[in-house]
């Protein structure tokens, strides 16, 4: 079977195909989104990482902007779709990294969530270094290999890796991997990422679909960190979740706290930029929902301690 149809045959698998309407949905996007953003200075301060560990039993969670994170847990640090990138391509990047790249602590590991340019920054990877190496979906390891890491593992759907205390555990997601066109055999989704008795899950780019319900059926999740932009794509295609879509995927996972993602940093569709967190926050308050739901800066980390207990710092 050729390599391109590996991916379609996946049932959550969102497709390359425009939908009814996007030439109108692309000229709004470059004529009210990009054009009007190019010449907005961007907003944000980068700092420099709390090198010192976290204590044992705690993990801290740092948003360095769209999908990237840093997890600090007492023995492992661990690097989730590093981007440092001012620009995707012609969409410029609207608030700074809130970490500075040179001022890491030691990363144990890090994880790429999919192929696609946003989550694969291959400049970023180049600059970062990493204990274990690197953890890339199935059919991505060669876009990888040529970057210093000196391991690369590519993992399939509910693959484990294990380094002492550190388990990672690859979760489906509703979107697709190509970094190209023609490359649709790669595969895309999240990481369970555990750590003594915590947990953080990192959804990845994903629409709603059914699978939520199962990954928290398989591990109990203590930080669900989820997308809520993007869902307005110029494509129309079914590819990121609306902030509604977010709640909903975050109750069936059945995460004790929420940490919302993919907004703010690069405008990549056509709803207005205070639009995701607002109906973010709506829905949770409609939901009683709102004491989980962590709303973070980037530069900003949150502590979790223990079974179920979180508190904030400044970092």
């Amino acid at each position: 079977m050729p390599k391109k149809k590996i991916a379609q045959m996946r049932k959550d698998y969102a497709g390359l195909m425009p939908k009814k309407g996007w030439v109108k949905r692309n000229i709004h996007f470059f004529g009210k989104r990009v054009f009007t953003q190019v010449f907005k200075r961007r907003l944000g301060t980068t700092s420099e990482a709390v090198l010192d560990p976290p204590p044992s039993g705690v993990a801290r969670i740092t948003w360095i902007g769209h999908a990237s994170f840093l997890l600090q847990f007492a023995d492992h640090s661990v690097l989730i779709d590093p981007n440092w990138a001012h620009w995707h391509g012609f969409v410029k990047r609207q608030r700074n990294p809130g970490l500075g790249i040179k001022f890491l602590p030691h990363i144990d590991l890090v994880l790429v969530s999919h192929a696609h340019f946003d989550h694969l920054h291959k400049k970023s990877l180049k600059i970062v270094d990493s204990r274990e190496g690197i953890v890339v979906p199935k059919g991505s390891g060669s876009l990888v290999k040529k970057l210093g890491f000196h391991s690369v593992y590519e993992m399939a759907l509910w693959d484990e890796l294990t380094f002492s205390d550190l388990t990672i555990t690859h979760t489906p997601c509703h979107h697709w991997g190509a970094r190209y066109l023609h490359d649709t055999h790669r595969d895309y989704g999240g990481y369970i990422v555990k750590s003594g008795n915590l947990t953080v899950f990192h959804c990845g780019d994903s629409a709603y679909f059914e699978g939520f319900e199962e990954i928290g059926k398989r591990q109990h999740i203590d930080i669900a960190i989820m997308p809520i932009g993007a869902y307005n794509a110029p494509s129309g295609r079914d590819v990121h979740m609306n902030p509604e879509e977010a709640v909903k995927a975050f109750q069936e996972l059945g995460a004790e706290f929420m940490i919302p993602m993919h907004y703010r940093t690069f405008p990549l569709g056509n709803e207005p930029d205070h639009e995701p967190e607002e109906r973010l926050l709506a829905e949770a308050k409609r939901l009683g929902l709102e004491d989980r739901i962590i709303i973070l800066d980037e530069g900003v980390g949150i502590e979790l301690e223990g079974e179920f207990s979180s508190s904030g710092e400044n970092i």
